[in-house]
């Protein structure tokens, strides 16, 4: 408990530096934003100095830091100038989607990952080992928007097993009642399997286009705790006093095994937040990441600050859950 209460304590001058580093990295954008939004041919020199004005961007940098640090503690993250709605509002309606996909591109990723690292460990040299080292390398050296790409032509231009990428639903059908914001958990709150049948479907390539991102590290990761372990001293130990192969493996190695894996879960799952946003681009997905996107276009100050904002506070709480996690696994690890 003690290790958790210091990790929150330390989470709050971090997010003071990304306050900062986020508003530093919107004022030196190249571009005016008051002359991109002032494109009306017959907007004077005059009007464009009032739109200035009215976007604060006439005051020194200090002022400017001063407002948007006074409203950020009033909760107020600004207002977007392309769709004309609070950040917070776009925030909210837009992060279920980015965490809808997320979430199952990650699960996604560990279901694959852990058997293959562990067969792997188990047969090196084998023709499942070679094909983890073919999948972790694949994995780092393709783009996730070259992979997205490649599958949107392969399986949706070519074979046509896969729905056109233009979003989260089909556009004949409608969204269930909102409760969670996540299509396909509502559509199972609903009770309405066509809506989440099409909303899954909808999500497997830009799922897989992550979970492929996810699958190197984890994978690797795996194969490498797997193979020390197996290689320990108290594998041997319980090796010689007869004990099963698969009570060796799963109680005594995978367990030992487990703290590295686990620690390079939560780092690659705050990797895959980060990756979602060319995953959303190419995918047409309406979620963060293609907000965050469209507000470095149109110069938008306020949406992109918000987005690292929120991107920073869920990469802290994905640290301390890993934290929380690997304490459990192994208490000593807390001391």
């Amino acid at each position: 408990m003690t290790r958790i209460a210091l990790r929150l304590l330390s989470a709050i001058p971090t997010l003071f530096g990304v306050v900062i580093v986020t508003f530093l990295l919107t004022r030196v954008l190249p571009g005016d934003p008051a002359v991109f939004f002032a494109s009306n041919p017959s907007m004077s020199t005059d009007d464009i100095a009032a739109l200035r004005e009215q976007l604060g961007l006439d005051k020194s940098l200090i002022e400017q830091f001063w407002i948007y640090l006074v409203a950020l503690f009033q909760g107020d993250l600004g207002n977007s100038l392309t769709t004309g709605q609070t950040v917070m509002t776009e925030i909210i309606n837009r992060l279920p989607a980015s965490a809808e996909l997320t979430v199952f591109a990650f699960l996604l990723a560990i279901g694959v990952s852990l058997p293959l690292g562990l067969a792997a460990a188990l047969r090196p040299g084998s023709l499942i080992d070679h094909l983890s080292r073919l999948i972790s390398t694949l994995g780092v050296s393709m783009p996730t928007f070259v992979t997205g790409l490649l599958l949107i032509y392969v399986f949706y231009f070519l074979l046509g097993v896969a729905p056109e990428p233009i979003g989260r639903m089909d556009p004949f059908l409608f969204d269930p009642p909102k409760v969670t914001g996540m299509l396909t958990v509502d559509a199972l709150i609903a009770g309405d399997m066509e809506v989440f049948r099409a909303a899954f479907t909808q999500m497997i390539l830009p799922a897989v286009t992550m979970a492929l991102f996810a699958l190197a590290p984890l994978t690797r990761m795996t194969r490498a705790a797997m193979l020390g372990t197996l290689g320990s001293e108290f594998v041997r130990t319980a090796r010689a006093s007869g004990l099963s192969r698969r009570k060796i493996i799963f109680t005594y190695a995978f367990r030992n095994a487990l703290l590295p894996v686990v620690t390079t879960m939560g780092m690659t799952f705050s990797y895959m937040l980060g990756a979602n946003v060319l995953v959303e681009r190419v995918f047409s997905w309406p979620g963060i990441g293609a907000f965050a996107m469209d507000s470095i276009i149109n110069l938008d100050y306020a949406p992109l600050q918000g987005f690292m904002l929120v991107m920073a506070a869920i990469f802290i709480l994905v640290n301390l859950t890993t934290d929380i996690v690997v304490t459990i696994i192994d208490p000593r690890a807390s001391k």
